[in-house]
């Protein structure tokens, strides 16, 4: 079975959906062919969709932007959508996971059913996805042993998604949060605003402004 990894965050590095991606990689079964594939613009090679339709499985993984999927992929999505309207539809499952800076993984259920309708419209089967909160903290938590500490939630959604994967099943999404008090996180959070701002030359009382 071919699965292709599409990280659709624009990020060059520290990207936390790379850092899903990877993670999922390593718990995913040896006997499978894994191609990856990074959209970090709009547009896509004719060699990449030819690839990309080539494969039995999709997992997109990518940063919840205005409650939605940022638009760079959204331009991916419909390349892809004309591009398998001009060939014979193959049997094709797709899987999601999206990450959002906000701490509650449900706040990505909407960017999860545009990728639902997406599927429907593309002829697509739809598979499973995992809306992820606190995905800001991924990247920093790398070093830290899969299933411990703030990654226990995940690396299980995880292990979740890639059983459903193996097997090419259609499961309940899943929503996590990290785990890590949501008071810590937002205080974490706000310390690096803060940080930000005065490096670009602005106060702390700056955030607070409203227009």
């Amino acid at each position: 079975m071919k699965i292709a990894l599409i990280n659709g965050s624009p990020k060059v590095k520290y990207s936390s959906s790379e850092c899903v991606l990877q993670a999922l990689k390593s718990i995913l079964p040896k006997e499978h062919e894994v191609m990856e594939y990074h959209f970090r613009m709009s547009n896509l090679s004719e060699f990449n969709l030819e690839q990309i339709r080539e494969s039995d499985i999709l997992v997109f993984a990518f940063p919840l932007y205005v409650d939605g999927i940022p638009s760079h992929l959204i331009n991916c999505l419909y390349q892809i959508e004309r591009f398998f309207n001009t060939k014979p539809l193959r049997e094709i499952t797709v899987y999601a996971i999206v990450n959002c800076g906000f701490y509650e993984g449900k706040q990505n259920v909407i960017a999860l059913e545009m990728i639902k309708n997406w599927c429907e419209k593309t002829k697509l089967n739809w598979g499973q996805g995992i809306g992820i909160g606190g995905g800001g903290m991924l990247p920093m938590l790398a070093g830290l042993p899969d299933g411990k500490g703030p990654k226990k939630n995940l690396s299980k959604a995880l292990k979740t998604i890639a059983n459903s994967i193996a097997i090419g099943v259609t499961e309940d999404d899943i929503f996590i949060s990290p785990n890590f008090p949501r008071f810590a996180y937002k205080f974490a959070a706000e310390m690096g605003w803060r940080k930000q701002i005065k490096e670009n030359g602005l106060r702390g009382k700056d955030l607070f402004i409203k227009k």
